[in-house]
């Protein structure tokens, strides 16, 4: 039937009504949302639509199917050919992502993610993952495309396409979509629904403000790397100066007639659902009982209570911004940020429920909070996290960032009887390092930041939000179903003995890229330098003791707590932790780093200064 339809066009659809007909596509954008930001969010401005195939009577009716696939075949009446200015493509590099400015609107950040930079950038993904494929010339291969809610999403999402289309790529569109989804359309085996699809890009810049935009990649071995992004960006460069009026056109035209669009995050959700069944003993509605709230933040985490823990017989009154919205008018769409946090707090107190669920924009990582209040988030997650984990891998190897705390590594080895093993800032690094210990014979089924993305081993390794929250899901499921009662309660006592410090500060040290103290070097070099000096200060201080293993920056313990000053991934900024049982331990640890660091005429102390005189 769908290859019947293929190129048939039998509705034209003004662009003044697109965002409306977006909406059963499962995408994003409101009426009024549209009228304000049309502009940046339709490529074919002034301009109509062509869907293919099929009548607005069948478009309503293939939103109520959980599987489902709808060609489209979009074709302007004229093509228009932007003008290119200027692009330092390797500036867009964020470690394994990529970032710019999407949106103008914010003083002194000029949109340096165009439309036509995001087709180079797309295009050039396809020619790198055509070499990593080494496909069969007669056989096309596939790329998904996915976006959170940011107001930028569909402008990006069209320039992409043509991008994958004009390289001679078929483009699968799952409109609104969670970062995990996208991983996950490379895994599955569903021919039905295009799957599994060769490369997905994911459209996101996870809290950033609304103005940011960026892409994450996938293959079904995973994200990609520092060196492939790095790889892409020097290809889009090429592939970017190479453009031509012609070369617009040729790929606006391959790009109405590859493009297919899928419901792919119904089938997402609907293997979170049979993942807690089955942990429950396969039980219809394992959470029938349970009153769970979702915050997603305006992002696009809001399928989580509808499409998952309703099915699962949970009640979700309360829930709240559900609604995509790219400008995130209640609060950041960050598990780390306070306001964030006290919002789903409160909303669980006000609403009585037993526990609260937090994402961030594109659900790659998530946050908890029990009925009493308790959040679970950085430490504390990481602890509920390794109990579920150590309890069905006795021994395992916890992988976390580096500034988790003491009383974490207590609690996992001791208490726990697991093996805390503390690496790097960065998910990805955090990732790759249980993934090495793992191929040399040392066991871990858990890597998980502070920031709060985790991945398990279960799940191909993959940093999933909504995943993690399925797991919490499953001890309550399987709690319920042996007669345990008292709701969250169940996870609260899992982390009961886990320590905690009095004070726990994050200090932002900055570093003057323009100071003469710099003397021509990179504020890396600086950086560098900064804590070279503070070692050899701390190992002359018998109340100083430095880690005897450590894989980033300096961490030192010392007064009950301990400290670690590290070199931040990206910007000219040495991040400083500080933990202690008290105040005054703390402002201990704080002046013994003052002491070594003040002589840096280009690191900005202040913030530091005002911390150890209070």
């Amino acid at each position: 039937m769908m290859a019947e339809m293929t190129g048939k066009i039998v509705q034209n659809l003004p662009s003044a009504q697109c965002c409306q007909q977006n909406r059963q596509f499962g995408s994003l954008y409101r009426r009024d949302q549209c009228a304000r930001f049309k502009n940046n969010l339709l490529l074919f401005k002034g301009r109509k639509l062509t869907w293919t195939g099929i009548s607005a009577m069948q478009l309503h009716n293939m939103s109520n199917i959980s599987k489902r696939v709808v060609y489209c075949n979009a074709l302007p009446s004229a093509t228009v050919v932007p003008s290119l200015g200027k692009v330092d493509f390797l500036k867009l590099q964020n470690g394994s992502d990529i970032r710019g400015v999407a949106v103008d609107g914010v003083a002194g950040e000029p949109i340096n993610l165009t439309e036509p930079v995001t087709q180079a950038i797309a295009a050039a993904f396809a020619a790198w993952l055509l070499d990593k494929k080494k496909a069969d010339a007669s056989k096309r291969l596939k790329i998904s495309i996915g976006h959170d809610s940011r107001i930028s999403a569909q402008k990006l999402q069209d320039a992409a396409s043509r991008g994958i289309a004009g390289a001679d790529f078929d483009v699968v569109h799952y409109g609104l979509a969670s970062t995990p989804a996208m991983f996950n359309s490379t895994l599955t085996k569903n021919e039905d629904i295009l799957c599994p699809v060769d490369g997905a890009i994911m459209i996101t810049a996870s809290h950033l403000p609304y103005n940011r935009n960026g892409f994450k990649f996938f293959t079904n071995a995973g994200g990609l790397g520092k060196a492939d992004i790095k790889d892409i960006l020097e290809r889009a460069a090429n592939i970017y100066n190479g453009f031509t009026p012609e070369s617009f056109k040729e790929a606006e035209k391959k790009a109405s007639l590859s493009i297919s669009k899928v419901d792919y995050m119904s089938v997402y959700a609907s293997d979170l659902v049979t993942a807690v069944r089955k942990a429950s003993g396969n039980i219809e509605k394992p959470l029938e009982g349970f009153h769970i709230i979702v915050d997603a933040g305006n992002g696009a985490g809001g399928f989580f209570a509808g499409k998952v823990l309703e099915p699962l017989g949970a009640v979700t009154s309360g829930s709240q911004f559900l609604e995509p919205d790219g400008l995130f008018p209640n609060h950041i769409p960050n598990p780390e940020d306070k306001a964030a946090m006290k919002a789903i707090t409160q909303a669980v107190l006000d609403n009585k429920a037993d526990l609260g669920i937090i994402f961030d924009t594109d659900v790659d990582r998530s946050a908890a909070v029990d009925s009493t209040g308790r959040e679970f988030n950085r430490n504390r997650l990481i602890a509920l996290m390794s109990a579920i984990v150590l309890e069905e891998h006795p021994g395992t190897t916890i992988v976390t960032d580096s500034v988790t705390s003491d009383g974490l590594t207590t609690f996992i080895e001791k208490k726990l009887g697991g093996k805390h093993h503390r690496f790097k800032r960065g998910y990805k690094n955090v990732i790759d390092e249980a993934i090495r210990l793992n191929s040399v014979g040392e066991e871990s089924h858990l890597a998980i930041e502070t920031s709060g993305h985790g991945a398990l081993k279960e799940n191909h390794w993959l940093d999933d939000g909504a995943y993690l929250m399925v797991k919490l899901l499953n001890k309550l499921a399987s709690a319920r179903a042996s007669g345990q009662t008292g709701g969250s309660k169940v996870l609260t006592d899992l982390v009961d003995e886990l320590q905690e410090p009095g004070v726990a500060v994050e200090l932002r040290l900055k570093i003057d890229q323009n100071h003469s103290d710099l003397k021509g070097g990179s504020f890396r070099e600086y950086g560098e330098a900064v804590l070279k000096h503070l070692e050899n200060k701390s190992e002359s201080d018998p109340k100083l003791q430095k880690a005897p293993v450590n894989y980033e920056g300096i961490r030192v313990s010392g007064y009950g707590g301990w400290f670690l000053l590290r070199l931040s991934l990206h910007d000219p900024v040495l991040p400083l932790n500080i933990e202690a049982p008290s105040n005054e331990d703390a402002v201990k640890l704080g002046l013994a780093v003052l002491s070594a660091v003040n002589e840096f005429s280009a690191l900005d102390v202040s913030a530091l200064a005002k911390f150890v005189q209070q």
